[in-house]
C-alpha cells in the first residue's frame, strides 16, 4: 500500500477526454473489474442487469444538478462570473447569512462591492477570501429560482465550450433522469448511464432501489495537494439519508444482500453514516469523509462509477476498494480499448 499522491498518477491522451455524452445513456462502455481476482470484461452499460440479482441494493443519488453560474459584471466594470456553491440552502438563511461563491473577475472584487449579474440581480461582496471565494448577499427573494431560469450549468473544467456560449443539451445530458433534489453544481457522473427504462428493468427483476442525496460541490473537481495522501483535507458536502432509506439498507446488510453503490458520493454517504453510528442510520449535515487506500469498508458491497482524473480524491477511493494496482491496470486497458473518461465518459462495475 502507498501513500504517495505520485503513485496514484497515469497517462492520459487528450483525444479521450469525452466533451460530450454517448448518444444513448446506456449504449456507453462498461469495464466491469471483478476487484478480488483483476479480472476485467469489456461490456456495454445496458448490459448491468445481468450483474445483478433479485435482493440487490441499488443506492442513487437524487441530487440535481443547479445551473448555478452567473455572468455580469463588476459595479466599477470589467467582466465577473459567480458560481453559487451551496445552491441548496434555503432561502431565508441564504437572504441572511448570504451564499458562498466562487467568484471570477480580472481583479478580485472589494468587501463591499457589487456585482450585476443576469436575470437583473444584484450581489454585494460581504466578505473576500483569498482562494477566489466569497460570501455573497443577492437581492432576490429566491435565488435558486433565479438560478434555475437564468443560470448556466456549471460543467467541469475539462470540458470546454466556446467562451462563455453553453451547448443547449448540457442541461439535460448533464443531469441524472432520477435527478429531484436541487441543490449540486457538479453531476454525480455515475448515474448519468442510466435510462428510466433500464431502472424500469432492474426494478421488476427484484432489485430494490434506494435514494439517498449528497449534494455534489465543485470541490470534487480538486487535485489532491499533498505529497502524503494522509494529510489531505476533504471539501464538505451536505449530505441526507432518510429513515426509509436507511431501513432498507441495513435490512440488506443484516440479511447478507449486497449493497450497490452508484458513484463515489453515494459510495461517501453509506461510509459516512456508518462510520459517525456503526451503520447506516438517517442523517443530514456536512459530509467530509475521506476513503482513501488503507480504508476499511462497512456498508459497501459493489460500485459503479466513472474513469477519474489522476491524483484526486475519486481515484483514491477506487484505489481503496480495489486496489491501487488493479485500478491502475484496469485504466490502462480502458487507455489500450479507447474508453472515454470523466464525466461525461464510459463507466465502469467494480464488483
Amino acid at each position: 500500500m502507498s501513500y504517495r499522491l505520485e503513485d496514484y498518477d497515469y497517462d492520459l491522451p487528450e483525444h479521450l477526454v469525452a466533451q460530450t455524452p454517448s448518444p444513448a445513456r446506456d449504449r456507453c462502455a462498461l469495464m466491469v473489474l471483478h476487484r478480488f481476482s483483476g479480472r476485467v470484461e469489456h461490456r456495454r452499460f445496458g448490459d448491468l442487469p445481468s450483474y445483478l440479482r433479485s435482493g440487490d441494493v441499488l443506492v442513487l443519488n437524487d441530487t440535481r444538478v443547479v445551473p448555478a453560474r452567473l455572468l455580469g459584471t463588476k459595479e466599477t466594470g470589467g467582466r465577473a462570473e459567480v458560481l453559487v456553491l451551496d445552491p441548496y440552502k434555503p432561502p431565508e438563511e441564504g437572504k441572511q447569512a448570504g451564499y458562498r461563491c466562487l467568484v471570477k473577475s480580472s481583479k478580485p472584487p472589494k468587501e463591499g462591492g457589487r456585482l450585476l449579474l443576469e436575470g437583473d440581480v444584484t450581489a454585494t461582496v460581504v466578505q473576500r477570501d483569498e482562494d477566489g471565494q466569497a460570501v455573497l448577499l443577492f437581492d432576490c427573494d429566491n435565488l435558486l429560482h433565479v438560478l434555475e431560469h437564468k443560470g448556466r450549468v456549471p460543467l467541469p473544467p475539462y470540458i470546454r465550450r466556446e467562451s462563455h456560449r453553453e451547448r443547449e443539451e448540457d442541461r439535460f445530458d448533464y443531469q441524472t433522469v432520477y435527478a429531484r433534489e436541487p441543490g449540486a453544481v457538479a453531476a454525480p457522473t455515475a448515474g448519468l448511464h442510466f435510462t428510466r427504462e433500464l431502472l424500469d428493468a432492474v426494478d421488476a427483476m427484484g432489485v430494490d432501489v434506494v435514494r439517498v442525496t449528497l449534494h455534489v460541490g465543485f470541490g470534487t473537481f480538486a487535485p489532491v495537494r499533498t505529497e502524503d495522501i494522509r494529510e489531505h483535507v476533504m471539501h464538505s458536502e451536505y449530505v441526507r439519508i432518510s429513515e426509509e432509506a436507511a431501513q432498507r439498507i441495513r435490512a440488506a446488510k443484516s440479511e447478507g444482500r449486497r449493497v450497490i453503490a452508484v458513484g463515489t458520493t453515494v459510495v461517501r454517504t453509506l461510509e459516512w453514516a456508518a462510520y459517525r453510528f456503526g451503520e447506516v442510520r438517517a442523517v443530514s449535515g456536512l459530509c467530509d469523509h475521506y476513503i482513501y487506500p488503507g480504508y476499511a469498508f462497512r456498508v459497501v458491497d459493489a460500485m459503479i462509477t466513472n474513469f477519474h482524473l489522476p491524483k484526486t480524491s475519486l481515484l483514491l477511493l477506487v484505489s481503496a476498494f480495489a486496489g491501487r494496482e488493479r485500478i491502475l491496470a484496469a485504466y490502462r486497458e480502458a487507455v489500450r480499448n479507447e474508453y472515454r473518461f470523466f464525466s461525461y465518459g464510459d463507466a465502469m462495475l467494480i464488483v
